[in-house]
């Protein structure tokens, strides 16, 4: 369907007069050539324009204009240069403050002044290269990090995932006990990390990254843990500093997964220090405030759509009944979000913009506007 053609059938569907008609034919003309068109999960031939109209045709017509309302005021895209100004500016804003901060601390000088000697800019490549960058999920953006941080950051110190064995382990010491004999001659023999980094690019409810199961059990799980199990391969040989900092860093999260994180840390902090990691820092890129959050108590229009057009079956997903909501009407852990990244949409975002259900039982069937690559799905299915 050429463009043209779907902007007169919205028209269509959405009944509005000739003036009206241009107006919005502006606004989305401009948003699905400059972010909407860029969804790399779209099907050949159909792009935001055309699942638009397929999307607001599931909606009595009294709804409809709810619900084109909502997409126009309240989405929030991230598009891939949005996402890639994330993924550069990490260094800058994180990983260069930390070394100005170990350095200005080491030879006890003032921070600005960690550029002003070789010795201190000597002791900055040093604690650079102590550095450790891992990737929590093919999300990390690791390739894009690399080559944002070309020059700085040597590829041997940079992991593609935390679960790495016993023999990667140490082919990461040796090369980073060749690149500090480089700065130093002979004085990086049995040096070990320093400084973690493990990179995500989003989080919503925090619980992919630490979750106790069974509940109340002291049992921990999830991404941060994966870190744990990696290093206890060494079986007691560690790749890191008895004094690490370890820093996990989301290029995007929400006040809601910031405040878990922070709490289920605090009850899952005795686990990690038997491996000797009792400084972990935990920083975002962006934090989306709690008020996009659409749920049960909220009073915007759209809460009726997404009661009024659920489909039971969702909730049947054995990773949304893990989340102990009733329903699945408003996301994962009930996060209500209104987000898309460009590669896929979230779980956590409201089900009726991602959702595609058969609507079986009588029940409704959703249409997606951004369709959703499932991660977990059943392979009969």
């Amino acid at each position: 369907m050429n463009r043209e053609l779907g902007l007169r059938i919205l028209s269509q569907i959405m009944d509005w007069e000739d003036d009206e008609s241009r107006e919005e034919f502006r606004w989305l003309s401009f948003m699905s050539t400059y972010k909407y068109d860029d969804y790399r999960e779209y099907l050949a031939g159909a792009r935001f324009i055309e699942s638009l109209a397929t999307w607001l045709q599931q909606f009595e017509p009294a709804d409809r204009a709810i619900a084109y309302s909502y997409i126009k005021e309240n989405l929030i895209y991230f598009s891939s240069p949005e996402i890639q100004r994330l993924v550069e500016k990490f260094s800058p804003e994180i990983f260069y403050r930390d070394l100005q901060e170990l350095v200005s601390v080491k030879l006890g000088i003032p921070k600005y002044m960690v550029w002003s000697s070789a010795k201190s800019l000597k002791e900055f490549r040093w604690q650079a290269r102590k550095a450790l960058f891992m990737g929590l999920s093919d999300g990390a953006r690791i390739d894009a990090f690399r080559r944002a941080n070309a020059g700085v950051i040597s590829n041997e110190q940079v992991a593609i995932t935390t679960e790495i064995n016993s023999e990667k382990w140490q082919s990461l010491l040796r090369d980073l006990e060749k690149d500090l004999n480089k700065i130093n001659s002979s004085q990086g023999s049995g040096e070990r990390f320093s400084n973690v980094y493990l990179i995500d690019d989003f989080t919503a409810s925090g619980t992919s990254l630490i979750r106790e199961e069974p509940l109340n059990s002291g049992e921990f799980k999830g991404k941060l843990f994966k870190f744990k199990k990696s290093l206890e391969s060494m079986a007691g040989d560690s790749p890191l500093e008895e004094n690490v900092r370890v820093t996990v860093h989301h290029y995007i999260g929400t006040e809601q997964a910031k405040n878990t994180i922070a709490e289920r840390y605090m009850k899952a902090k005795f686990s990690l220090e038997e491996i000797g990691v009792s400084d972990v820092t935990f920083t975002f890129g962006i934090i989306l405030p709690s008020k996009i959050k659409l749920g049960r108590a909220s009073t915007h229009p759209f809460m009726t759509l997404c009661e009024k057009y659920y489909d039971p079956s969702l909730h049947l997903d054995e990773h949304f009944a893990k989340s102990g909501c009733p329903d699945a009407k408003y996301g994962y852990a009930e996060c209500g979000l209104p987000v898309i990244l460009e590669h896929n949409t979230p779980n956590n975002s409201l089900p009726l913009l991602w959702a595609e259900t058969s609507g079986e039982n009588a029940t409704h069937a959703i249409r997606p506007l951004f369709r959703r690559r499932q991660r977990h799905t059943e392979f009969n299915s």
